[in-house]
């Protein structure tokens, strides 16, 4: 707990510093490597980083091999770093029987990889002549026997933190063999995968594949998604017993696993934009944080809001939207600058709830911000077939109103309560920071680019260059050795959006296969009849539910899947059906019950996670009713409107989002009453929704709270 001295004196406190702002804090389950283990990870994580930028701008790879080459290389990588478990032995722990079997597990793990190499190079039709069938079937053994051995090593022998697991590595081995045998066999692959005469080495190679894609989702995104993917996949099994629109012919093993690995399934949208956006940005904020531009985003928050009240908080919301449109999760942005922005803003007297509800709140914003959003853009691209540039202008309205209501609820919070802000000797210097504005280069570059005309891979490598470059300015020189750790940190950053893409991946080809989609679409239709208000409040609904414990792409990569289309067979337009859901994505890791985000929060403030989440939701509750602010008044997202009617819209939105704080914090410049506060959450619903009559409607309740305002007394607490 603080003290009255400390949240009383500006002059008692040290400056503040955001030097760490730009570490990578590492999960609890990740490998701390050293020696040769951790030189062989680096040499890996280089070379993939480095071969997806080659391929993405130098010489490009055939589809399905650049995304086969993606997932399989991505899990050898996600099994060297992320161990079964979050705990780790003690020394010498390791050794005895677990010595034994996790020799055993890396022994079958080579056999598998050297008869899948073996197939390659054709051996098998010289040595077996026609009889190779006996070879197929003897791979098809060893292959489960191997996955099998190293699974269950790997869970019940624990390594080290700092020594390689060769349970793990036999996973990763594994990974890398089904990922060469697809390849080696893809022409063939192409014409049999998804039908009947998909062999059954094929069929134990995608099984495989697909249980290492659920092995490490679990391991770097819990089991929420994994339970997801797995509902998925028995109702793809379970379908002729099952009764209304949930019923289906069934499939058989074969062509279930190997459709799987095509690209309606692992290798459709969501691993085609992880293979190529994801990782092209996830570099780029991995060379802004060895650049040092991160730490300078921090600080010029911390600049330009920390003296007004409540300034800590006001900063985070700054610098988690700098950060968190780069970064590509609201979680790892709340445990990158959370653990600065939090402590900063107990200081000046927030209490625990309210200081991790803040950066829960602003870390969750950045992935609706562009220009980059996460990669919600980029799959929002991918599956509608809409520009990216015209995504990222309609979401610079939705981004402002978000931003402006987290503003406007702190600051009615701050006056409410009194809080106070930093003092001049706790932030650092303006005009010190005035002059290192060209660190905000990469981004005016990275924006100017996309909007002149370039594609986004040559827009993304532009930028990439642009921070090494500004980096030479800065006490964060770039040389030879500062990229490669970038590249080889990039790699470890990406890991975990390549598992949670490519088990989406799963979800989207069982949809696919079953024709779920269409059919939930046609339930929706037949709930809501005609009616499209109620359509869209079952989307919300369960855009937020699929979205409960899961990352920001995977939920929206759900939701645009299952969602988006029944809204658009109402006739809703498919830039506005898919923003809608995306957004319900998105906050769904600040709505209670799970939400990641808060909880995370939650974990470096001390304070109650369910509690954080409440307090997380109230403080977002302008993002919970914009998506239907989309629907009413397109001209939110740039559409179909003059340059006159969406000022109109900024200007009565901003008000809108006002009036709604004020209704949430109970306060407008004076305290307000439960009548009060009901009309001025009238107002800002009436003023979201964009039509004239509304904004007059609401106007007029405006100038009436506003006039009773000011004849009632001042005090500090609400009523």
């Amino acid at each position: 707990m603080m003290s009255n001295e400390i949240m009383s004196s500006d002059n008692a406190m040290p400056p503040v510093s955001s030097a760490s702002v730009d570490e990578i804090k590492p999960a609890e389950n990740e490998r701390l490597l050293s020696g040769v283990a951790a030189s062989a990870l680096f040499v890996i994580c280089v070379g993939y980083v480095a071969f997806h930028l080659y391929a993405l701008n130098i010489q490009p790879v055939e589809p399905w091999k650049f995304r086969l080459i993606h997932v399989s290389v991505g899990l050898l990588i996600g099994f060297l770093v992320f161990n079964s478990s979050n705990s780790f032995s003690s020394q010498g722990a390791s050794f005895g029987r677990g010595m034994g079997v996790e020799r055993a597990s890396f022994i079958l793990s080579s056999c598998v990889l050297i008869m899948v190499l073996a197939i390659w190079l054709r051996i098998p039709s010289v040595v077996f002549d026609e009889h190779s069938e006996i070879f197929n079937n003897f791979l098809s053994g060893i292959s489960l026997a191997a996955v099998v051995v190293s699974l269950l090593s790997s869970y019940f022998y624990k390594t080290e933190r700092g020594r390689m697991s060769r349970s793990d590595t036999a996973l990763g081995i594994i990974a890398l063999a089904v990922g060469i045998y697809i390849i080696q066999s893809l022409g063939r692959w192409n014409m049999v995968a998804g039908t009947p005469m998909a062999s059954d080495v094929d069929l134990y190679m995608s099984l495989i594949g697909v249980i290492l894609i659920l092995e490490l989702t679990r391991r770097v995104a819990g089991m929420a998604m994994v339970v997801i993917a797995l509902v998925f996949i028995l109702y793809a099994f379970l379908g002729p017993w099952l009764p209304g629109v949930l019923e289906h012919r069934g499939y058989s093993s074969n062509r279930f696993f190997t459709y799987l690995f095509t690209d309606n399934g692992v290798l459709g949208p969501t691993v085609s934009v992880s293979s190529t956006y994801v990782v092209l940005f996830i570099t780029f904020s991995a060379f802004l944080q060895k650049s040092g531009v991160g730490e300078f985003f921090v600080n010029f928050a911390f600049s330009m809001a920390g003296r007004s009240r409540g300034g800590p908080a006001k900063v985070s919301v700054l610098a988690s939207a700098m950060m968190g449109m780069i970064n590509g999760t609201s979680v790892g942005n709340v445990v990158s600058t959370g653990p600065m922005t939090i402590p900063l803003m107990r200081r000046v007297g927030y209490d625990a709830r309210n200081a991790g509800a803040t950066e829960a709140g602003a870390s969750t914003g950045g992935q609706i911000a562009p220009p980059i959003m996460g990669a919600g853009a980029f799959i929002m691209a991918e599956v509608t077939g809409i520009p990216y540039t015209e995504i990222a202008a309609a979401a610079v309205l939705p981004a402002v109103f978000y931003f402006l209501s987290l503003y406007f609820m702190l600051d009615l919070q701050a006056q409410r309560l009194g809080i106070r802000g930093l003092s001049r000797e706790e932030l650092p210097n303006l005009k010190g920071l005035l002059r290192k504005v060209y660190l905000f280069l990469p981004i005016i570059i990275l924006v100017v680019s996309l909007f002149v005309g370039y594609s986004v891979i040559r827009a993304g490598t532009l930028a990439i260059v642009a921070a090494a470059v500004v980096s030479w300015f800065t006490p964060y020189r770039m040389g030879p050795k500062e990229i490669l750790n970038a590249l080889a940190l990039s790699a470890r950053m990406v890991v975990p959006l390549i598992a949670v893409c490519a088990c989406a991946g799963i979800v989207v080809g069982v949809i696919a296969l079953t024709g779920i989609g269409a059919r939930f679409s046609s339930l929706i239709l037949g709930v809501a009849g005609d009616s499209q208000l109620i359509a869209l409040v079952l989307a919300m609904i369960i855009s937020i539910i699929m979205g409960m414990g899961l990352p920001t792409t995977a939920a929206y990569a759900l939701a645009a899947s299952v969602v988006a289309p029944g809204l658009q067979s109402m006739g809703i337009p498919p830039l506005v059906a898919h923003f809608f859901v995306f957004y319900y994505a998105v906050i769904s890791s600040v709505t209670p019950p799970v939400a990641l985000a808060a909880f995370a929060a939650a974990g470096i403030s001390g304070a109650d996670p369910l509690k954080t989440s409440i307090a997380s939701f109230k403080l977002c509750i302008a993002a919970f009713l914009m998506p239907f602010a989309f629907y009413y008044s397109p001209a939110i997202l740039m559409q179909g409107e003059g340059f006159i009617q969406i000022l109109r819209v900024l200007i009565t939105g901003s008000i809108g989002v006002f009036f709604l704080a004020a209704a949430v914090q109970a306060w407008c410049f004076k305290a307000l009453n439960i009548i009060l506060r009901i009309m001025a959450f009238a107002v800002g619903v009436l003023m979201m929704l964009g039509s004239v009559e509304t904004d007059v409607i609401g106007v007029l309740m405006a100038v009436v709270i506003l006039g009773i305002q000011f004849k009632l007394k001042d005090h500090r607490k609400p009523a």
